[in-house]
């Protein structure tokens, strides 16, 4: 079953439960915040005092954070556009297309031996 597969069902029951809308969103955010603790694992150690976030927000959506700085990704049918704070969005091209490519896929391999086996 995939990634998003699993994270419906589980929303979808946590809707049918009693107070189903907090409850999906403290779902939601604790699969976020441990998907993220993954995610920044990908690109090395985090030097004490710095912050990293790596993470899917949701389908086609991608969130890298550091130290103040926040870059969205959104995976769209003509290309990877990126967004750095805000500013506005460019295509993704080239060798940071290529590693977004590997970042996300090694991202989500991990994810989903880890927390969706």
């Amino acid at each position: 079953m995939s990634r998003s597969s699993l994270k419906q069902n589980l929303l979808g029951f946590l809707r049918k439960q009693p107070n189903a809308e907090e409850r999906r969103q403290a779902a939601e955010r604790d699969l976020i915040n441990a998907e993220s603790a993954l995610g920044r694992t990908l690109f090395g150690d985090v030097a004490p005092g710095h912050q990293r976030e790596f993470f899917m927000h949701k389908k086609n959506v991608w969130i890298w954070h550091e130290d103040g700085r926040t870059i969205r990704y959104e995976v769209r049918q003509n290309g990877v556009y990126k967004k750095v704070d805000d500013s506005g969005y460019r295509k993704v091209t080239g060798v940071e297309l290529d590693h977004f490519r590997t970042a996300t896929n090694a991202y989500l391999k991990l994810v989903k031996s880890r927390i969706y086996q």
